[in-house]
């Protein structure tokens, strides 16, 4: 994906430069107003730049210096909306095939019926869906149009909370079992733990930053952008075990295991999974007769300087290729009396109860680290 676009609309200026792979879901992530919508309707089509180039999948969209613009309809983009934007006067079905594609696609209508669970709702008006089928049916129409990209703003804003999940673990299965590259537009970063792979963070038409889900997050300057109370590090890890008797889930990350509630996945899974920065605390030694279960060593690597009382410490853990950042948000007099300094040799407590299902994701990118079965 190599975009450098720009684009002014009354007095907002859009001017981002993107090169990166295509691949699995990117994440277009900033708040409202930063550009994420027009960014995308730019890829699509229906918003036009005033110069630049938009090249996908190695194929030129648009191109102002060689005067390429491909028509909306001639760029096989797939494009799921807010809202579903259903025909009314169509059933189910008949949104769905309005949006095949006149070539051999590699998706056929029954796979896509199948996969998005549609398969009793055929025969229904979109007056007669629930929202979370609805959108169900508007990402259908979009896969079944053979697209070489999918774009999807922001899917779920128009939803409640248990049609989030519905619609996310639809996503999720479309990404793990059809390989369609994604750009996912949000500023919920639940959802970009969950779903992406690679994150672009837009702040105010601009690009603040580029990387995977992992790195950037870990990144102390992005805190204004990325949120600072729910800030927290994304480790790649895997299901090492599972304990019955204590209904735990041990999953190996760089620098140890780390302990949460019973996982309902196969050993061997890759999961991403996000922690806190309020949910970590640090101590010069290991604790002995304590609650927590999840204790790893690491070494000081930053500490914030933001006002207030308190701080936040970024801690790498694990050693040589095997480091994964945490972030621990402590009181300043905590930082004072513990006398934290750059370098020094510090121990991470993180409390398994904190690590609930919103904060485990299935990302490809989990599979970045490869622990070793115990």
């Amino acid at each position: 994906m190599d975009i450098d676009v720009q684009r002014s609309v009354g007095d907002f200026s859009l001017d981002v430069q993107i090169d990166c792979a295509a691949d699995g879901v990117t994440a277009l992530f900033g708040r409202s107003g930063s550009g994420k919508t027009t960014l995308v309707n730019l890829i699509a089509g229906l918003e036009r730049p005033d110069r630049g180039r938009i090249v996908i999948g190695g194929t030129t969209l648009f191109d102002a210096a060689r005067g390429i613009d491909l028509p909306t309809e001639h760029r096989r983009l797939g494009y799921v909306f807010q809202d579903a934007r259903l025909f009314p006067h169509f059933s189910v079905e008949g949104n769905l095939r309005y949006g095949m594609g006149l070539d051999n696609s590699p998706i056929d209508f029954d796979q896509v019926v199948d996969l998005l669970g549609l398969g009793n709702l055929l025969a229904r008006r979109p007056y007669h869906l629930s929202g979370g089928e609805a959108q169900r049916v508007a990402i259908g129409r979009a896969l079944l149009a053979n697209p070489r990209l999918l774009l999807m703003d922001e899917p779920l804003a128009s939803l409640d909370a248990p049609r989030k999940d519905e619609i996310l673990d639809f996503i999720e299965r479309l990404r793990d079992r059809l390989k369609i590259p994604i750009v996912y537009v949000s500023h919920i970063m639940e959802e970009v733990i969950r779903l992406a792979d690679d994150m672009v963070v837009l702040s105010a038409g601009r690009v603040a930053a580029v990387g995977t889900v992992e790195d950037v997050t870990s990144r102390l300057d992005l805190r204004p952008l990325t949120g600072r109370y729910e800030a927290g590090a994304v480790l790649a890890a895997r299901v090492d075990a599972h304990d019955d008797e204590f209904d735990l889930s041990y999953l190996a990350v760089p620098g140890g295991r780390l302990s949460v509630s019973r996982l309902d996945v196969d050993v061997g899974t890759s999961l991403r999974v996000r922690i806190r920065a309020r949910d970590v605390s640090l101590a010069l030694e290991p604790p002995s007769r304590s609650s927590v279960l999840n204790v790893f060593a690491g070494t000081v690597a930053d500490i914030g300087d933001e006002p207030g009382a308190q701080v936040d410490v970024l801690v790498h853990i694990g050693d040589g290729d095997q480091t994964a950042p945490l972030w621990a948000r402590i009181t300043r007099k905590s930082a004072h009396l513990l006398g934290l300094k750059q370098g020094q040799p510090v121990y991470a407590l993180v409390k398994s109860v904190a690590l609930d299902r919103h904060s485990l994701g299935r990302g490809a990118a989990a599979g970045r680290f490869v622990g070793h079965h115990r």
